[in-house]
């Protein structure tokens, strides 16, 4: 429980400063050789637990681990320069409790937090031939609306929590890019 609280900190901390920083990211886009504001190819590969854990970002996105004052090894922090798009990846203890359940009680605390809370699915999704669960929402902090999906998945003995935070100024974008990151995502 105490996992999942942390993670819930974590995504209110990002929702927060996407909140407060008030820019959109269509001129980052823009100016991209080629991109699009709708163009969400993932480009930068990224690798954690010596390779077990692969998946890759999109154009703009670094890493910013150091910059959010944790000195945690098992927390990864990528984020665009406004800090309205980020992926955070927890390898943290792993637990006896189902990823369905550990998805279930994370609703349940962010339907505490959120009264507006939008619930767009929560569901085991392969990947690798294991089964991860996959619960994405809408959540709403000082106003603005973003799109959060988190992946739960148990790897070399660690519950794996990936949340991916973009703008929801446009759902359905919105949800594209997310899982678009999560489509790179493999598991060994």
């Amino acid at each position: 429980m105490h996992k999942l609280a942390r993670i819930m900190g974590i995504t209110l901390l990002v929702t927060g400063l996407a909140a407060c920083d008030g820019k959109t990211d269509n001129k980052t886009a823009s100016t991209d050789k080629g991109a699009t504001p709708t163009a969400a190819a993932p480009v930068q590969p990224i690798s954690l637990l010596d390779g077990k854990v692969i998946f890759s970002l999109p154009q703009g996105m670094s890493d910013q681990s150091g910059k959010l004052g944790t000195q945690a090894n098992n927390m990864h922090v990528y984020a665009d320069k406004s800090g309205q798009k980020a992926v955070i990846v927890i390898l943290g203890d792993n637990t006896p409790d189902a990823l369905d359940v550990l998805a279930n009680r994370l609703e349940q605390q962010q339907r505490a937090r959120d009264t507006n809370l939008q619930v767009v699915s929560n569901k085991a999704i392969q990947i690798n031939g294991q089964t991860l669960q996959q619960f994405d929402s809408v959540i709403n902090a000082a106003g603005q609306k973003a799109y959060s999906s988190i992946v739960l998945a148990k790897v070399a003995n660690h519950l794996m929590t990936m949340q991916i935070t973009v703008p929801a100024d446009d759902q359905q974008q919105a949800q594209t890019n997310a899982q678009a990151i999560v489509n790179t995502l493999k598991l060994q």
